[in-house]
């Protein structure tokens, strides 16, 4: 069968260093948390930190995130773990893919929040310092989805359509024929890269509408959450790989629905509360609620001038990178 023009996809997903296996899934994912901290670090930077904040949190988001967004996927995906055909030992194989970004993302809050208590930082200000780089993130992360031949969409002859081969998941690569080539299964919407270039779209319009508007903290990370869902509902619509289903939907239609809901609740209960941070080269995050507590009292010049003189002004906003 002569199959139309399409985008190709991977038979491979694993290399071989002697008996250590390279994983193109984990590269992935770590390339997207390297680029996840290289931009936070930047925007802290920008916001008056030093930038080497993130560093104290990283640790302790990224573990739970990892865990986070495998437990969510076990839960969420039962059946091929404790159904009849399961294998409860599957449970612990990151390595063969299967992290729920839902879970990632709750656990991965849930660390970021022990280190900024750990080390005296505002949550709310490196959360929206985070957004645009999480983003970039789950961008990069989303090609693993591609070299594993998993995430696609239904059948399609459109130019950009993803070739799909049958995997061995265990294995990490194609499955062959007799005759040594990959067994393609057909052509499909590839959904990896819709969300991927959403992702990467989202986190630009995040970049540019901080640099234009002052939000409130917490407002940059509400945006984060209500574009990254607004996105991943239409690509759970458009997913065919196996899945839960809730009234008729897959469970995590309904979740991407429930999460913007949260994330637009949020974004309204910090712009009422009017929590705008100060920004400036010289302020440090650790310091400044005390500084911003002061002069909500009265006595915010002196304290201003005792963090800095380069601080920014109450509805100055500094551009970002």
């Amino acid at each position: 069968m002569v199959l139309p023009a399409s985008l190709p996809s991977p038979v491979t997903g694993v290399w071989w260093l002697g008996p250590l296996p390279v994983r193109a899934y984990a590269l992935c994912i770590l390339l997207g948390i390297v680029a996840a901290i290289w931009i936070t670090s930047r925007r802290i930077r920008a916001r008056g930190g030093t930038g080497q904040e993130i560093y104290d949190i990283a640790l302790w988001a990224i573990i739970l995130g990892i865990l986070g967004g495998r437990l969510y996927h076990v839960i969420s995906s039962p059946r091929a773990y404790f159904g009849q055909d399961g294998n409860i030992a599957d449970v612990v194989k990151i390595w063969e893919g299967g992290l729920g970004i839902w879970g990632a993302i709750a656990l991965g809050a849930v660390g970021a929040w022990i280190g900024c208590r750990r080390y005296g930082h505002n949550f709310l200000d490196i959360a929206d310092a985070m957004a645009p780089g999480l983003l970039v993130a789950q961008a990069l992360g989303r090609w693993g989805n591609w070299f594993n031949n998993e995430l696609y969409g239904g059948p399609s002859d459109a130019p950009w359509a993803l070739t799909i081969h049958q995997w061995d998941q265990s294995a990490g690569e194609a499955v062959r024929d007799a005759d040594g080539n990959a067994v393609v299964l057909g052509t499909f919407q590839p959904t990896f890269l819709y969300e991927s270039l959403w992702c990467l779209l989202v986190a630009g319009v995040l970049l540019v509408l901080d640099r234009r508007f002052r939000f409130a903290r917490g407002q940059v990370i509400a945006l984060y959450v209500m574009g990254y869902t607004l996105g991943r509902l239409f690509f759970e619509l458009m997913r065919t790989d196996p899945a839960e289903v809730v009234f008729g939907q897959r469970i995590n239609v309904w979740v991407s629905i429930g999460v913007f809901l949260i994330g637009l609740a949020i974004f309204l209960a910090m712009g009422r509360r009017k929590d705008y941070p100060v920004r400036g080269p010289a302020l440090d995050l650790t310091v400044r609620d005390e500084a911003e507590a002061e002069v909500d009292h009265g006595e915010g010049a002196a304290a201003v001038e005792e963090v800095g003189q380069d601080a920014a002004p109450r509805g100055r906003s500094t551009r970002s990178p």
